[in-house]
């Protein structure tokens, strides 16, 4: 029962072990499926799973007829034409990273969003190119049709066939990925996309800014520099402008600084004041069109030799088959395309599904992307996913649909088959211009360091390491890097968890660090230890170690000490150097020395780790007091160690076998264990693998660490209660004399076994102990459940001073036999 009190609650309940738990609350018996139950599921037909699945592939047909024509239609034209715009500039831009015709870009600004119109689940993206798959995709055209393919024949038809080369390379390494979406998409495994944390994005993406970066330079500088691919291209790539630096094209590089200077300033603008201008100004589209005549009326391609578009073909070609051949030298290529290309777009997409509030299904979004891709690659086109700053344009620009998306397909539509040409005199050093432009969102991500190692400094390495290995190695070989050394990490984070002491906070039933908190309470001889992780192969023994440095001694060693103690008490009595008189034990000779310890630890050492056994001995021996013949066994200063098991999530096989170990060894120098707050699925799968046994019983099982600790206090105070009514009835201790008054603290076993039939008499060797707890006290200073008495043996601990001798500061309390 629960009664509030203002602020404060009073809680009157049993203590409760998980045996005595069940007894009370009987669990209900739920029915697991089986995996053959859930292939039912999976296979099996009906009117509602139909349609739910026509739903989940053909998503339009959910949207669209709930569209809302009179109010939508004219935010997603305007939103349309203005990302359609842009979608033509970034198309004809990133074709040159991937070192084919600018003309091709147009393609992948179109066929991606048809088909992301019936397939896609977002509302609000603008698929299409993005710099950095156009980047891989280019290196995978470099590596697989260099320059070297026409080395030493620079003649029209050789260019021709080389770019016609790489365009098939470009589209069938598109279609790859495009494969491995679609196949993912539909084994329901988007979730792969999880292994790719916002860290490892964001600096994988910085890295690729670079990469773009450093490849446009040639463009802007106007040179001719041999393009790279593979580990450090990038540092080949500067090594050939800096080495041509002296040859650059004034005009270009003029023209790319104007336009750059004129770009970024009119960006600034429009974020700015984007809450009072209706529409952004469309700069980029502005200043194209602009550079376009004045490169047409000045014929800045004659009189200054500048590199400019060319020829844009009028129309589309028909779909081509992709080369076989080429999959089988892309295939780590199109995955790392495949994954990269959702990854960006979904976490896009759900930036605007939490805005805008809807949903957006990511195994659907792989099959969309993955007939995107295919598709595109068919018609010549390249990757796709999203771009950032289209994105922002068609959703700021008033898109409520992908009616947007449709529109700007329309537009890129227009300029293929009607008014392409007019842009054949545009440089290319322009297009480089806007593409380095564009990149400033993804390069102002370096400001994201100071603040990941504020944060979480392991995140702040993913995003290091990331952004390091993709700069030397490549993108795709920089991308896997990543992921290994952030699994890495995750792995490094679990093998080495924060393990702690925990402690009693201010008299209450709540319990913390006992470092983090001066009003701290401490039961004496009782320890808590805390492990927030789960425990498996990797980590059971730092488990162990961390274990044995909180309890102050390694119970194995104390195990294998006592074991040799006890076979050395046995050799002296059975050699007389101990004898049994009728006043008590005698020791007769200091001088006896074991000759078979050697003999002992090397050959059958393994007898010294089972439970000590005194079995034909006339005393009991008391372990922490001095022992006869000047034999040393270490102190053991606790009687009782709880476990926290209330952050471990999953132990393995391995893990079980280090713990049922570790355990039984407390438990045979005679420390009661208790595991509290397990999982009930832990706790199954603990009896299904047979953990528990003669030694390690169920009863070591509480809900809580306070339900432990009370259970502990109740135990030690029933047991210190009968040793002292026994000792009243009869006294028979037998100590040891010597010439040097040094007696040993042997006890007489007829003593032993008179508390024992007391206690038997007392009915408290039973498991009751939980029913003595029925009661709460009912003053308001006592209503945590903790015996408070000044004999209890709590102590309160002071920051300043945490010696052993420290007095006890007791808790006031008006019940003092009241154990809860």
């Amino acid at each position: 029962m629960i009664e509030p009190v203002g602020n404060q609650y009073v809680v009157s309940r049993p203590i409760y072990s998980e045996e005595f738990f069940q007894t009370e609350h009987q669990k209900v018996q739920r029915y697991h499926k089986t995996f053959l139950d859930h292939l039912r599921v999976f296979f099996g037909c009906s009117p509602e799973k139909a349609k739910r699945i026509a739903f989940t592939f053909f998503p339009i047909a959910s949207w669209l007829p709930m569209y809302q024509f009179k109010q939508w239609i004219l935010s997603d034209i305007v939103s349309g034409v203005s990302t359609g715009l842009v979608a033509v500039l970034q198309g004809l831009a990133f074709a040159l990273l991937v070192n084919i015709s600018p003309g091709y870009g147009l393609y992948a600004a179109f066929f991606p969003v048809i088909i992301y119109f019936f397939f896609g689940t977002s509302k609000h993206i603008s698929v299409g190119p993005f710099p950095v798959l156009s980047l891989m995709v280019g290196t995978a055209v470099l590596r697989l049709a260099p320059d070297s393919l026409i080395a030493g024949n620079n003649s029209t038809e050789a260019v021709e066939w080389l770019d016609e080369k790489r365009v098939v390379v470009a589209a069938s390494v598109t279609v790859l990925a495009g494969i491995f979406q679609l196949a993912m998409g539909l084994l329901q495994i988007g979730f792969v996309v999880i292994y790719l944390s916002d860290a490892l994005i964001s600096g994988f993406t910085t890295a690729a800014a670079i990469h773009v970066l450093v490849s446009q330079l040639k463009f802007v500088f106007g040179l001719k520099v041999e393009p790279f691919s593979g580990p450090l291209s990038l540092f080949y790539t500067l090594e050939g402008i800096f080495t041509q630096i002296t040859d650059t094209n004034i005009c270009d590089l003029v023209t790319s600084i104007i336009i750059m200077v004129v770009v970024f300033a009119v960006k600034e603008l429009n974020d700015r004041f984007k809450s009072k201008l209706p529409v952004p100004i469309p700069i980029e589209v502005i200043m194209t069109v602009i550079a376009t005549g004045v490169s047409y009326a000045f014929n800045f391609k004659d009189r200054y030799s500048v590199d400019i578009v060319g020829q844009l073909e009028k129309g589309f070609q028909a779909p081509t088959a992709p080369n076989v051949s080429v999959f089988q030298d892309a295939i780590a290529d199109g995955f790392s395309i495949g994954i990269v290309g959702f990854a960006v777009a979904f976490s896009v997409a759900k930036v605007y599904s939490i805005k805008h509030d809807y949903t957006i299904n990511g195994n659907q979004e792989l099959v969309a992307f993955g007939l995107s891709n295919i598709f595109a690659g068919s018609f010549r086109g390249f990757a796709a996913s999203t771009s950032l700053s289209r994105s922002a344009v068609q959703e700021s620009t008033g898109g409520k649909t992908q009616i947007a998306g449709l529109i700007s397909a329309i537009i890129v539509m227009i300029v293929t088959l009607a008014i392409g040409f007019l842009l054949e005199p545009l440089q290319k050093s322009v297009l480089g211009a806007l593409v380095v432009i564009n990149l400033k969102g993804m390069l102002m991500q370096f400001n994201e360091i100071p603040n990941l190692f504020r944060k979480d400094k392991y995140d702040c390495l993913v995003w290091i390491v990331t952004f390091i290995a993709a700069v030397l190695l490549g993108l795709d070989l920089g991308l896997a890097a990543g992921v290994g050394f952030e699994l890495l990490t995750v792995v490094f984070r679990t093998q080495f968890p924060k393990c702690s002491q925990v402690a009693n906070i201010g008299g209450s039933n709540i319990y913390k660090n006992r470092k983090d908190y001066r009003n701290i309470y401490e039961y004496e001889g009782v320890k808590i230890f805390r492990c927030p992780s789960p425990i498996f192969f990797a980590n059971i023994d730092f488990f162990k170690d961390k274990l044995i440095a909180a309890v102050g001694f390694n119970p194995l060693r104390v195990l294998r000490k006592r074991n040799k103690a006890l076979r050395k008490i046995q050799k002296l009595l059975a050699k007389g150097n101990l004898q049994m008189t009728p006043k008590g034990l005698i020791c007769t000779s200091y001088d006896y020395k074991d000759s078979d310890d050697e003999e002992l630890d090397n050959n059958r050492i393994e007898e010294l780790d089972q439970p000590t056994s005194a079995v034909g001995l006339p005393i009991v021996i008391d372990w922490n007091g001095n022992l006869p013949n000047n034999i040393t066994v270490p102190k053991v200063d606790i009687y009782s160690l709880i476990i926290d098991f209330g952050a471990v999530s999953f132990l393995d096989i391995s893990a079980m076998k280090g713990l049922k170990s570790i355990l039984k060894e407390f438990i045979r120098i005679e420390v009661d264990i208790y595991i509290a707050g397990i999982d009930d699925n832990l706790l199954e799968k603990l009896e299904r693998c047979g953990f528990f046994d003669e030694e390690i019983t169920r009863d070591i099982l509480f809900l809580t660490i306070h339900d432990a600790v009370l259970h502990v206090i109740v135990k030690r105070e029933m047991n210190s209660n009968a040793k002292s009514k026994s000792e009243m009835i009869k006294d028979k201790e037998t100590r040891f004399d010597s010439n040097e008054n040094k007696n040993g603290t042997l006890r007489n076993r007829d003593t032993a076994e008179d508390i024992d039939q007391f206690c038997s008499q007392l009915d408290i060797s039973t498991p009751t102990l939980p029913k003595l707890n029925d009661r709460v006290e009912k003053n308001g200073d006592s209503q945590d459940g903790i015996s408070k008495s000044p004999n209890s043996g709590w102590n309160k601990v002071s920051k300043q001073r945490k010696t052993k001798n420290q007095a006890a500061r007791p808790i006031p309390s008006s019940e003092e036999s009241d154990p809860t």
